[in-house]
């Protein structure tokens, strides 16, 4: 079996364990089903390009987003924990090199934002399939977005985990910059009802210009803008992962 391959089996045997599955899906469900039908009595419509959608299918769209982000955390938990319980200098005692690890652990970040995303997908469909308009582009676009925001999301945590030793530091920092994230973004709601300077805040967030482009292949509303939000999400997730990369392959034992 080739290196890079034993490695995405080792990293998803440690990841996709039934636990953080159930909370891939029972997380976002909360928000969908709970916060999406309570707050709808008060945002009855959402303004997106030239539709109007029910709160809860905006956010269900949102969630898929926010849920690739959020899976994409292993990266950064499996780099820590490797050098906390000396897997890493194990790892590289063995036939692997720091490019095996490196192009394993992005492997393994895509195939958890895909399979977080379909996972959403299929758990909001219910709720926003009146709006859904599908086309030839619409299952690009979404795995575009589950393959780029994985790596962008995934290089970010990774590059986290490889400044940090403590725990304690590690937890605060991740949590902090995924939080920010989470709520300074379109996810939950639109930019266009937010107060400056927060509303030009939504568009420093990659994760805003992530959840536009997934809205944009579910509710066929392709637009020259979100082209340009795609294009940023490539440029960010390629800078990223290539400081990751660099980071990694001086990483430590």
């Amino acid at each position: 079996m080739h290196p890079i391959i034993r490695l995405v089996n080792r990293n998803l045997t440690i990841s996709l364990n039934p636990g953080f599955l159930i909370w891939q899906v029972i997380f976002p469900l909360i928000y969908i089903f709970v916060a999406g039908f309570a707050y709808a009595p008060l945002i009855n419509q959402v303004p997106f390009g030239t539709k109007d959608l029910d709160y809860p299918a905006f956010l269900a769209s949102g969630m898929i987003g926010f849920n690739i982000m959020n899976s994409t955390l292993v990266s950064g938990i499996i780099i820590w924990n490797d050098r906390k319980h000396g897997m890493f200098e194990q790892i590289m005692s063995g036939p692997f090199t720091r490019s095996h690890y490196i192009l394993s652990n992005i492997c393994t970040i895509g195939i958890v934002g895909l399979v977080s995303a379909t996972l959403i997908a299929l758990v909001g469909y219910p709720v926003f399939f009146e709006s859904v308009e599908f086309s030839i582009v619409t299952i690009p676009i979404i795995i575009f977005g589950a393959i780029t925001g994985s790596v962008l999301f995934g290089s970010l945590a990774s590059i986290i985990s490889t400044r940090l030793r403590s725990s304690e530091g590690f937890n605060v920092i991740i949590n902090t910059v995924f939080l920010f994230f989470a709520f300074v973004s379109t996810a939950f709601y639109p930019a266009g009802g937010a107060p400056e300077p927060l509303r030009s805040a939504f568009y420093l967030n990659p994760l805003t210009y992530l959840v536009d482009v997934i809205r944009a292949g579910i509710f066929g509303n392709v637009t020259d803008f979100v082209i340009v939000e795609m294009l940023v999400l490539v440029g960010i997730a390629s800078t990223l992962f290539v400081i990751a990369s660099k980071l990694l392959t001086k990483l430590d034992f």
